[in-house]
């Protein structure tokens, strides 16, 4: 079974962190949702309270199939900031492992951490110029795949986003029936 970290912060966007966690878990794959806060509660872009399944410390002997960054303000930049995080998202990247954000987190904590190393991305608008400190080239498609990086655009895009880390982590049968089973097309 697939292993999946997904962060989350104060400030991290709402419908993209319980958009991906449970669209991996319908797809089989074995989620933890880390809170790089010093609770384990915290309070999303929007109001909505989430309860994480550890604080991020918690998770540095784990190993990872994928790291992934919701994205939101100002969780992308808590998350960002997290050093332990960053530590696992660079060791991810070492070891030639799936790692993903979306909307401003791509700019805001893979660029920042020169994990983008020249590749496509994409992430929300307005974050280019950040975004291209590390990219090679800022797509406006809603999921842009490259190599073992996934990025995409920001809250509307969350489902087909999580959909492509299914397919990445558990083939492109399983994220097909995922999709279909929520009235969803990748």
């Amino acid at each position: 079974m697939a292993k999946a970290l997904v962060a989350i912060a104060d400030g991290s966007e709402d419908i993209e962190t319980v958009t991906i966690v449970d669209t991996l878990r319908r797809g089989g794959v074995d989620v933890t949702l880390a809170s790089v806060m010093p609770t384990a509660q915290v309070t999303c872009a929007h109001g909505t309270r989430i309860v994480a399944d550890a604080l991020i410390d918690e998770c540095t002997g784990e190993s990872w199939d994928a790291v992934i960054s919701p994205g939101g303000m100002p969780g992308s930049e808590h998350i960002a900031a997290s050093e332990t995080f960053t530590r696992l998202l660079k060791q991810q990247q070492e070891k030639d492992g799936v790692i993903a954000a979306i909307c401003a987190a791509p700019a805001i904590v893979l660029a920042k951490h020169d994990l983008l190393d020249g590749k496509q991305a994409t992430c929300y608008p307005g974050f280019e110029a950040e975004l291209l400190e590390s990219a090679g080239f800022c797509m406006t498609q809603d999921v842009i795949v490259d190599g073992q990086v996934i990025t995409s655009r920001g809250p509307a895009t969350a489902l087909r986003f999580a959909l492509v880390l299914v397919g990445k982590l558990m083939g492109p049968e399983t994220a097909r029936k995922v999709g279909q089973g929520m009235l969803a097309n990748i």
